[in-house]
């Protein structure tokens, strides 16, 4: 049984100097990397290392990111797939896997925001819970950013569906994930043999799911502690990912594909837990059957999409 800790350990003082690998993905993101990038020279823990891993962009992103790099040898390296080529989120995210050498990794996306204390907070709680394999947190769904006084009152950090505070022993966190439909999360900071040992992203997954199919792959075997600390900024904007797939009509196209290759996965690796496979089945069922799924309600009236 997982235990709710009698303190905070995100509150503990960080002695430990292990080096964490972020991995910041980019492509065409000129308007926003440098402000993703303050976010991490902004930490309170430093013992970091920055990699920059360009998708192919045709923006002034690349320019952007080469002379950060060459600006900061010692903390920042530059990465590319050969030829320059745009090979989805979840290749490029595995390009930054296999260079880094930090103990942890931890990913941040061009146009989103990290809280100061972030990585200090997290390792804080993995130096208290060593069975944990991933940490993560609610995210902040941030409107904000325009300066828009308007768009003050969208803003609003999106809950996980599970009791906070504690490590989640799997297959808890994914099955209640999924019961929720759609969720808000990020993959916040993992230990690199972790990833190793899944085999990383999925490259089939571009765009949309790619960090999910990750997450359930993670999520079905490891433990994960859950905290109820938002310690990232979610840019919402109209070229994202996600508002490209809604507004295209291919949310639930792209949500069913994600549905029947979990099924798959977890059929190849026998992962035979009873209340996730009918959570699954039951999702599958309701993303094949949108008109008769309670209230008519589409799958992203909802506003919680897992990033």
């Amino acid at each position: 049984m997982a235990s709710t800790p009698s303190h905070d350990p995100a509150k503990d003082d960080v002695r430990s100097e292990d080096l964490v690998t972020v991995i910041v993905i980019f492509l065409d993101e000129a308007r926003f990397i440098r402000e993703a990038i303050d976010s991490v020279f902004a930490q309170t823990y430093q013992h970091w290392e920055l990699l920059l891993v360009d998708d192919g962009s045709r923006d002034q992103s690349t320019g952007i990111a080469r002379s950060i790099a060459d600006q900061h040898p010692d903390k920042i390296r530059y990465l590319e797939h050969a030829g320059h080529q745009n090979l989805g989120m979840s290749a490029s995210r595995n390009l930054g896997v296999r260079h880094a050498k930090g103990k942890y990794i931890a990913f941040l996306d061009a146009d989103d925001v990290w809280s100061p204390v972030k990585l200090e907070q997290q390792l804080a709680i993995f130096r208290a819970y060593p069975a944990a394999e991933m940490v993560l947190g609610p995210v902040q769904w941030w409107y904000s950013w325009t300066g828009n006084p308007q768009d003050l009152k969208l803003d609003f950090v999106g809950g996980l569906n599970v009791q906070p505070n504690r490590l989640i022993e799997p297959p808890e966190l994914l099955t209640a994930l999924l019961q929720k439909d759609t969720v808000t999360s990020t993959i916040s900071l993992v230990r690199r043999e972790a990833i190793v040992h899944v085999g990383g992203f999925e490259e089939t997954f571009r765009g949309l799911y790619e960090d999910q199919a990750f997450f359930a792959k993670l999520s079905s075997t490891a433990a994960i502690y859950v905290s109820n600390t938002c310690w990232y900024k979610w840019r919402k904007h109209a070229d994202s990912a996600c508002s490209d797939a809604v507004s295209s009509g291919q949310y639930q196209t792209e949500r069913l594909k994600y549905l029947m290759w979990l099924e798959n996965y977890l059929s190849r690796r026998a992962i035979l837990h009873d209340e996730l496979l009918r959570t699954l089945k039951n999702q599958i069922w309701k993303c094949r059957h949108p008109s008769l799924s309670v209230g008519n309600r589409s799958w992203f009236s909802d506003r919680s999409i897992l990033h």
